[in-house]
């Protein structure tokens, strides 16, 4: 039949997208394993550890960035699923004609509904160029607007060493400095308002190019923080 081979192309393409790029949305989990219970030495003098990660995923931004990205990822599969499911139709409607067609007839239309299913197939890749890009300008953001913070919350715990959590197996929740980070990071922003990168614009060069500017929302009016220690 002539329209396996275009439907199974396309889906292929189409699902391929909905697993990609949502650094905010976390793997399910394997199977819970009852914690057990460790006794931390004291924490040491001026070592502190820090987590990108989870300052990013329990901050009030971190938390918006996420839903907008799921907006984003629905909305590109439901464009890519409704020219999906035309090419469908159109394949299923041929072969459904092709004893009533000539050979140079079955052909041609064949022919023109497999350029559309390799042209879905390109527009498919680069949604998902395009979605990553939006997902790593809108952390990038945070970063930068993380990083005051984290300067701020290392001079102020007198740290005189800075690790990221991921390269320590265990430590002392007391040298965690990252609520302290989010706390300072949720007194600043709650927002960002992007749109999805569009990297097929005429001049975009790269990842950075094609969306309007990410624009803030400040958060809650914060007391003045005490003097930093220098």
């Amino acid at each position: 039949m002539i329209s396996k081979p275009i439907v199974a192309g396309v889906c292929t393409a189409a699902i391929a997208l909905t697993a990609g790029a949502n650094a905010f949305a976390q793997a399910p989990a394997p199977a819970a394993v009852p914690p057990q219970a460790v006794t931390h030495g004291p924490p040491l003098t001026g070592v502190c550890i820090f987590s990108f990660e989870n300052a990013i995923q329990t901050s009030t931004v971190g938390h918006a960035v996420d839903l907008r990205m799921q907006q984003i990822v629905a909305q590109v599969n439901a464009e890519l699923t409704s020219e999906k499911t035309a090419i469908d139709n159109e394949a299923k409607a041929l072969d459904a004609r092709r004893a009533t067609l000539d050979q140079a007839t079955l052909e041609s239309q064949a022919s023109q509904l497999q350029i559309r299913a390799n042209a879905l197939q390109r527009k498919v890749q680069l949604r998902d160029r395009e979605v990553q890009a939006t997902e790593q300008k809108a952390v990038a953001r945070i970063s930068q607007e993380l990083e005051p913070f984290v300067r701020q919350t290392y001079q102020s715990k007198a740290c005189s060493i800075l690790l990221q959590r991921s390269a320590v197996i265990i430590g002392n929740p007391a040298m965690d400095i990252t609520p302290g980070v989010v706390a300072g990071l949720n007194g600043k922003i709650t927002q960002l308002t992007f749109e999805r990168e569009h990297l097929d614009q005429p001049g975009a060069p790269g990842a950075a190019a094609g969306a309007p500017p990410i624009v803030q929302t400040p958060g809650p009016a914060r007391t003045a923080a005490p003097p930093t220690k220098k």
